[in-house]
């Protein structure tokens, strides 16, 4: 089989993938209302969180627009922290509904300085919100969520997070940092295809939610919160096959529990960097702040990331990624988040032995 190791969509478990292939059911039947509302109060666990949980018949994209155009009128104010290629969508997708958004970009490969967000935030008292990324995949690096919470806590602002690729395999507390709009993607840490996103919203959120101007309809959230309320309905046609999916995932890993499945991914996150390092390659990401679910990789001595993930899928049946925007063909990324345990990761160090130097790589020790 494959070894796909790229930061998503992850693979999935054997019984994940059979819960898919179930004939469909009535999506307003009784069996899949049941289905709905069991989901949501698993995720509720696993968010950490007694606020509003709904499900989105979408990518991790659409559940970042979602929160937006739920959140926002057109001119309101809006601080983006942007580390990477995903924060920097995130502000542009406010942009594009009409926010005023100052975007407060830090190197990539570095997470982002709460002294510079506090500034920010004493610049301008008129900001309504702050959005970020969490983990930020492009680059590699996790940023101090808890850090930027108490950060901006004294300054009473919405507190918007990407943690599509983070929340269920980094720790993130969703009530005790104050997280007010929370969004998440199925295809990550929760082992299960594309095409639902998580969203958690708080109190602090529903007020915005009330005020907001800019038009929405299909991922209007108060429609959510009506139709989940009349038995566990969804507004509009679900994806059925991948909520049925994702209530066999829950299931393995609050089975798993919560603690072990961050402490795996801790574990899983050093033994990556620990054997790149070894065969003499340089991280891209500041090691302090490096992702547990994804290594990126510089392409240094000769190395070409490009040739070495063709060499990796094609002769090892190993798929890696590469660079986005500014970064591509400068790093390669080694994903390892959700259904992945050590055997997967060997593979990888065993594969790159021998493929860096078919790939133009002339260091090492």
């Amino acid at each position: 089989m494959t070894n796909l190791r790229i930061p998503g969509p992850t693979p999935c478990p054997p019984e994940v993938l059979a819960a898919m292939g179930r004939q469909m059911i009535n999506h307003r039947g009784g069996e899949f209302q049941k289905t709905v509302l069991s989901v949501t109060d698993k995720l509720k666990k696993l968010f950490l969180t007694q606020n509003d949980v709904f499900l989105l018949t979408s990518s991790g994209t659409g559940g970042l627009e979602a929160a937006i155009v739920n959140s926002f009128s057109p001119g309101d104010k809006v601080l983006a922290v942007s580390i990477g290629v995903f924060g920097d969508r995130l502000a542009n997708i406010a942009k594009t509904f009409g926010a005023d958004v100052t975007t407060l970009k830090f190197e990539w490969g570095k997470a982002a300085n709460t002294s510079a967000i506090k500034t920010a935030l004493d610049k301008d008292p008129s900001i309504k919100a702050v959005m970020v990324t969490h983990n930020e995949t492009s680059t590699g690096v996790t940023n101090d969520l808890k850090a930027i919470s108490e950060t901006i806590k004294p300054y009473d602002k919405l507190f918007v997070v990407d943690a599509i690729s983070s929340i269920g395999s980094i720790a993130l507390p969703v009530d005790e940092w104050g997280v007010d709009v929370m969004i998440t993607g199925a295809q990550k840490s929760w082992m299960v295809p594309p095409g639902i996103a998580m969203v958690a919203l708080s109190e602090k959120a529903w007020k915005a939610n009330a005020a907001a101007k800019i038009p929405r309809f299909y991922w209007d959230f108060a429609k959510s919160k009506k139709y989940l309320a009349n038995g566990g309905q969804t507004p509009w046609t679900p994806a059925v096959s991948v909520i049925l999916a994702l209530d066999v995932s829950l299931n393995m890993m609050l089975n798993e529990g919560l603690d072990n499945i961050i402490a795996r991914h801790i574990k899983l996150g050093k033994m990556t960097r620990e054997g790149i390092k070894s065969f003499g390659l340089k991280l891209f990401a500041d090691e302090a702040y490096a992702s547990n679910t994804v290594t990126a990789v510089l392409g240094s001595d000769g190395l070409d990331p490009k040739t070495l993930n063709k060499i990796m899928r094609e002769e090892y049946d190993i798929v890696l990624s590469g660079g986005q925007m500014d970064l591509d063909g400068k790093i390669f990324r080694i994903g390892h988040l959700g259904w992945v345990n050590e055997k997967d990761i060997e593979a990888v160090l065993g594969a790159l032995k021998y493929a860096l130097p078919k790939a133009g790589f002339t260091g090492g020790k």
